[in-house]
Order: structure tokens, then C-alpha cells, then sequence
């Protein structure tokens, strides 16, 4: 082969490679344009888009008043890329000093010299997520902090990174803490405690999702599927009666030098818990809330206020009459190897079945419980468990303790179970569940569940509202309800809490105290503690609501019930009375209902409730000496006025008022008024029911 030809041969050849070739790439480019076109875009998408979960704002926990109990606000913590494209070596260099002062100013924590060598190192070392101080800043306080030199630049020119976290707060500090309870570290994981705990799934809302697209190099948001913010969760709670309950209860443990207490207030009708108030001692002597909900969690020996069951089952099965005569003797008895004795030294003599809880005689009602159900035990705890005693509450919060009530035929039940059981040992009850069951004393025999949340709001709107759970309709017939309110009337009126009565309003209830075994002790070795207790409710002729009081461990030599626990049943009732907390029936009036329907009015004086509702043509009924300050109720035939006593000695509730009765109720107790604004007061700066120190200015707030 020539020369000529065999060039000719090797171009040719290259020529079909190259034809071969551009062959092929146009194949392919028809292929992957038009062939493969949705598969190639749908990986660039996935290449090219990020998506990421958006999470939702927790809802918050409100105060039956609307108040934030627990909410979540916006902490900072401070990083920066020290290799961010705008922070160049001149701008790091000339604002490295002036930086490092400032952290140092605002932090507090290190020298300026030693923050200028960290960031100097972490630069040296290429970190781009350098953690600046571990600190978490307030919103308030991050705005300070965004105008330091460098972190003034941003993240792309000076490197600064703010991370965000939402962190779970509690504005009223340890005010019901352990009610409204707490989350987990990590907020994922959402509440550990509490009605966080509970509500969590109302309260955590639904996430959303963020679809971002690259687009020249920065993540820009493309398409959002927004989150649903979680539901605020309206609780029963009142934070003014829980800030009065607390200080009651921690004054009174102070006092008593007490390991721990409980002081819950509950409304009769709907068994909404108002206050919750668990205080425990530590080891440096500070009682704090946080620590066990012993309101729920801790089931003990009730001691005496167990004997009002004791003799409902005995009332109700008819073996006994109030006006029984029981003789308790010289105050001690013997069952079988154990005796039995009353606090009083001597003993009581013959008391009356009334008499008998009114001086909270042990020897009496073990009598009468052992006397009519030695030979049929059954039947007396039959009766007490018909009544529901024996069932824990099924409350939302975790952690309720079971009660204990013994029953024949347990392994642990002898000869002398009857009679101690009568008078509240051998069986235990945590504080919530005693309420329960004197709270449906007051309310007619009806037992209601005790509940912690009215409803679930959402963007200030109530979207569900709860009702009362009826645990019992009726936990004894109308004739017992009647013949043991009466008995417990009679408990204050005259037998062993008669250092609680009030002249402005009624209490019913009953004293305990019992004695506690000591942890692995137990009785037999002396390992002995005293739980003073009083439960009961108010205004007892018209009950609104039921308190118990529990005092654990009282150590200076004082542990009865009516002067350990009683004295801070009666500041709550008093504190709550005065303040007036919806103590009458208030009618919902609106406009259009029918005209029998009669509108319901704040309270006044006597002369000017009366002419109004005169000029408005409504019949009006004075009950009682209504005479100067009263409260009216709306009826089904009129306008119904009562007389509103002030307790003397102490500071008004004047919330609501006009400013002339305002200022004339005040002036008469002493103080000297100041007022600013027109309308209705809506605030007063000494708190209702404080003690009044004649000559004293209090301001009001009118809107």
C-alpha cells in the first residue's frame, strides 16, 4: 500500500470514529432530553430541593382568667463560622478587639484578652459552628447582642450564627409548678409532668413542612406547608386564690417546722380544682413546689376525717341515729389485745352519734362501727365501697395513688381492723380523694370527678369546652347528706374546730390527726410522725367551695388538726370569701332571651340595686337584713338581693365596681383612696383581703 493510500485509510477511519461518535452523543441527547426527561428531573429536584420540618408553636397553658401559666419563648445561643466569605482578614482582625470586649462586658464570665484568644484559635483551626458562650440569651437580651462589631455584619459578612431555641417558661414561677408540671430536656420528647404531660397531644400541635430550592448556591424556600399551632390549654386553676393557698400553707409549715403539705381548694357543683398547692421541705430548711405532687401521689392513713364515711355507712344502714347516746367511757378501750383511747384525758362520758364526730371521740365511733358490724364486716365495707371510696379518682394527671380500703378475708385484716379502720387506719387515701368525697357532701351526695382544665382554646377562641364527670350521683341518700352536714356544721359550731369559725360565713368540716408510721419503723418502734389535716367547705349554708388542708410532720410539739391545718383552711376561706369570688350564682343575661330571664348585676348598696331594678320594672326580693352592702342573684321570678357581709378588719374586693361605691366601701374601712381612669375598678393595689392598716393609700384603676 502507497503512502498516499494508507493516509487516506487511517483519516477515513478517524472520520467514522468520529462520525460513530457524534452519532452516539445525538442518540443520547434525544434520549436523555425527551426519553428519559421526567426521570433526570425528578433526581435534580432531589439533588436540587431539601425539605424540612417546620415545628409548630406549643400552645400554652392559661388560668381559668385567661392568665399564661406556662408558655414558650424564644431563647438565643451564639455560634460563629469563622470562615464565613465575608469575614475577611482585614474585618476580623480591626474588630477582633472591640468584639471580644463586649462579650466580655456582657457575659461577665471571662476577660476580654481570654475571648480574643478563643476566637483567634477557633479561626486558626477553620471551625465554622464555633460555640461563642453556652449561655442562652432572652429575646431582649439577643437584641444587645446582634449589635456587637463582626455579628452586626450577619452570617454571610461576619459569620455570626444565632441559634434559636424555644424554652418552655412559667411566668408566675413555682406558683402550681407542679400542676402546670414540665417537659422534657429535649422538647421533642414533649411533657414529663403536669398538664404539660397530660395535654400533650392538644398542646404540641401538627409540624409543617418547608420545601427549600438551591438556587445559586443558597437554600431559598420554594414551597411551605405551614404548621398548626398546638391548642392552649385553659386550666381550672386560679392564680390569685393559688398565690393565697400557697402563702397560707407555706407560712404554716415555716411555723410548724413541717417536712411537707397540701392545701387544695375545689368548687363544689363542678369539682374545678382552684388551687393546688404542694410544698416540700429541704435539706437548707426552703419549701419549694416542685419537688412530688403529694396532693395525688402520696396515699396515707387519713385518721379522723376518715370517721365521717364511718358514719355514713352507719347512718345509712340505719343502725344508728344522730341522737344516740354511745358512752365513750373514761377514754380508753380495749379490743381484744389493743387499746383504744380519746385525745381527751378522762374521755368524753355519753356523747350523742353528733357528738361523737363534733369531739372527734376514736372510742365512740369505733363503737358504733364495731357494735353493729362485728358479726357482718362486709356490710359496713360494702357500704363504704357503694359510696366509691375505694376507686382512685381517674384524674388526667399522672401519678394518682390508689386508695386503700380493706375488706374481709385479706390477709391483713384481724380482729382489731374493724374498730381502727372506723377512725381512719388500716385504710389510706391520697388529700385529692378525701376532697372528693366531703366535696359531695356539700354537693348534695353527688360525687364529681375533680377536673384541671375548662377547655382547649386555639388564636384566643374556646374550640372545646369540658364538662363535669359524675363519678357518684349519689354516694348516700338526701336523709344521711343532711344529717352529717348538719354534724359537720356542728364540728366548727361547737366541737373541735371551733378556733376556725368565722361570724361572716359558715364552714363546715372536719379535723384529723393521725399518727404515721415512720418509713420501715413502723409503729411498734416509735418511728411515729403526726399528719394534721382539716377538710371541709364554705359558705356551708350555701356550699361554693371545699378545701383540705394536710400538714406532714409538724416537729414543735403542736400536731392537732384544728390549729395546725385548720388555721390555714380558715385564711384560704377567709382570703377567698373576702375577695368575693363569684360567692352568688351569677345568670348569663343576653340580649333576646325570654323576658322571664332576669339580667344579673354586679353588687352595689342596697338603696341603689333596689331603685334600679324599680326603674326597670323587674320585682326585686330582699332576703335577709339587706340593708347597706349586698349581691344579687337572678331568679326565675325577680331580682333576688342578699345582704354581702365585709368582713371587718380587712381590705374589700372592689373589683368591678363603680368608682362612688368603690370609694365610699373603701374610705369606711379606713384607707384613702387615689383613682385613676373612668368606668369599672379593675384593679386595686392592695390585695383583697389583707389585713387593713387604718390611714393607708390604696390606688384603683378604673377602665
Amino acid at each position: 500500500m502507497t503512502i498516499k493510500k494508507s493516509i487516506m485509510f487511517r483519516m477515513g477511519v478517524i472520520y467514522l470514529f468520529f462520525l460513530a461518535l457524534a452519532l452516539w452523543l445525538c442518540i443520547e441527547i434525544i434520549n436523555l432530553k425527551f426519553i428519559q426527561a421526567d426521570k433526570w428531573k425528578t433526581q435534580s429536584h432531589e439533588v436540587e430541593r431539601s425539605e424540612n420540618i417546620v415545628m409548630p408553636n406549643r400552645g400554652d397553658i392559661l388560668d381559668v382568667n385567661g392568665k399564661k401559666l406556662a408558655t414558650s419563648v424564644p431563647s438565643y445561643r451564639l455560634y460563629m463560622d469563622l470562615l464565613a466569605e465575608g469575614l475577611t482578614d482585614a474585618k476580623f482582625n480591626s474588630n477582633i478587639d472591640s468584639l471580644s470586649i463586649c462579650l466580655a462586658n456582657f457575659f461577665k464570665d471571662k476577660s476580654a484578652a481570654a475571648y480574643k484568644r478563643d476566637l483567634q484559635l477557633a479561626r486558626q483551626k477553620g471551625r465554622r459552628y464555633h460555640l461563642v458562650n453556652p449561655m442562652r440569651l432572652s429575646y431582649t437580651e439577643f437584641q444587645v447582642v446582634n449589635k456587637f462589631p463582626i455579628f452586626r455584619e450577619g452570617r454571610n459578612k461576619g459569620g455570626f450564627i444565632p441559634e434559636q431555641l424555644d424554652r418552655r417558661q412559667q411566668p408566675f414561677g413555682s406558683l402550681a409548678s407542679r400542676t402546670i408540671g414540665k417537659m422534657y430536656g429535649e422538647s421533642t420528647k414533649g411533657g414529663m409532668l403536669g398538664l404539660e404531660r397530660a395535654y400533650d397531644d392538644k398542646l404540641r400541635g401538627t409540624p409543617g413542612t418547608s420545601v427549600m430550592k438551591r438556587i445559586s448556591g443558597r437554600w431559598v424556600p420554594e414551597v411551605v406547608t405551614p404548621p398548626i399551632d398546638g391548642y392552649d390549654v385553659v386550666s381550672t386553676i386560679d392564680i390569685s386564690i393559688q398565690d393565697v393557698a400557697e402563702h397560707a400553707l407555706r407560712k404554716q409549715l415555716v411555723r410548724h417546722n413541717a417536712d411537707h403539705g397540701v392545701a387544695i381548694l375545689m368548687e363544689v357543683q363542678t369539682g374545678a380544682i382552684k388551687a393546688m398547692v404542694n410544698l416540700h421541705r429541704l435539706s437548707s430548711g426552703v419549701y419549694v413546689e416542685d419537688y412530688f405532687n403529694y396532693a395525688i401521689g402520696a396515699a396515707t392513713e387519713p385518721g379522723s376525717t376518715f370517721k365521717l364515711f364511718s358514719l355514713m355507712a352507719a347512718l345509712e344502714d340505719g343502725v344508728v341515729k344522730v341522737t344516740d347516746s354511745i358512752d365513750t367511757g373514761n377514754g380508753a378501750y380495749r379490743f381484744y389485745d389493743r387499746i383504744m383511747r380519746d385525745s381527751q384525758q378522762g374521755g368524753y362520758g355519753m356523747l350523742s352519734v353528733s357528738e361523737v364526730l363534733e369531739k372527734s371521740s376514736n372510742i365512740g365511733i369505733a363503737k358504733i362501727i364495731y357494735e353493729n358490724y362485728k358479726d357482718n364486716p362486709r356490710r359496713f365495707v360494702d357500704r363504704l365501697y357503694n359510696m366509691g371510696i375505694n376507686k382512685p379518682l381517674g384524674i388526667e394527671l399522672l401519678g394518682e395513688d390508689r386508695p386503700l380500703i380493706k375488706y374481709p378475708g385479706d390477709n391483713s385484716w384481724s380482729g382489731t381492723t374493724l374498730p381502727w379502720m372506723s377512725m381512719g387506719y388500716e385504710v389510706k387515701m391520697t388529700p385529692l380523694q378525701l376532697l372528693t368525697y366531703y366535696n359531695a357532701v356539700a354537693n348534695k351526695g353527688k360525687a364529681v370527678r375533680p377536673m384541671f382544665v375548662k377547655g382547649l382554646s386555639h388564636h384566643g377562641k374556646m374550640v372545646e369546652r369540658y364538662s363535669p364527670v359524675v363519678l357518684n350521683s349519689s354516694i348516700a341518700s338526701r336523709h344521711t347528706i343532711e344529717a352529717v352536714h348538719q354534724i359537720l356544721i356542728g364540728v366548727v359550731e361547737r366541737g373541735t374546730a371551733r378556733n376556725i369559725r368565722n361570724s361572716n360565713y359558715s364552714i363546715a368540716g372536719k379535723t384529723g390527726t393521725a399518727q404515721v408510721a415512720k418509713g420501715s419503723q413502723g409503729y411498734q418502734s416509735g418511728g411515729v410522725e403526726y399528719q394534721a389535716s382539716f377538710v371541709g367547705y364554705f359558705p356551708a349554708e350555701r356550699p361554693r367551695y371545699s378545701c383540705i388542708v394536710v400538714v406532714s410532720a409538724p416537729s414543735n410539739n403542736v400536731y392537732y388538726g384544728n390549729i395546725v391545718a385548720g388555721s390555714v383552711f380558715r385564711e384560704i376561706a377567709d382570703r377567698v370569701y373576702a375577695t368575693g369570688f363569684d360567692f352568688v350564682v351569677e345568670s348569663q343575661w343576653k340580649p333576646g332571651r325570654e323576658d322571664h330571664v332576669y339580667p344579673y348585676s354586679k353588687g352595689g348598696t342596697f338603696d341603689d340595686i333596689r331603685t334600679i331594678f324599680r326603674e326597670l320594672d323587674y320585682p326585686v326580693y330582699a332576703v335577709g337584713s339587706a340593708k347597706e352592702w349586698v349581691s344579687t342573684t337572678a331568679a326565675d321570678s325577680g331580682i333576688v338581693i342578699r345582704p354581702k357581709p365585709m368582713p371587718n378588719g380587712v381590705v374589700p374586693s372592689v373589683i368591678g365596681m363603680g368608682a362612688r361605691d368603690a370609694v365610699s366601701l373603701l374610705e369606711n374601712a379606713g384607707l384613702q383612696v387615689h383613682l385613676q381612669g373612668v368606668g369599672r375598678v379593675v384593679s386595686q393595689s392592695i390585695q383583697a383581703g389583707s389585713k387593713i392598716r387604718p390611714g393607708s393609700t390604696i390606688f384603683i384603676r378604673l377602665e
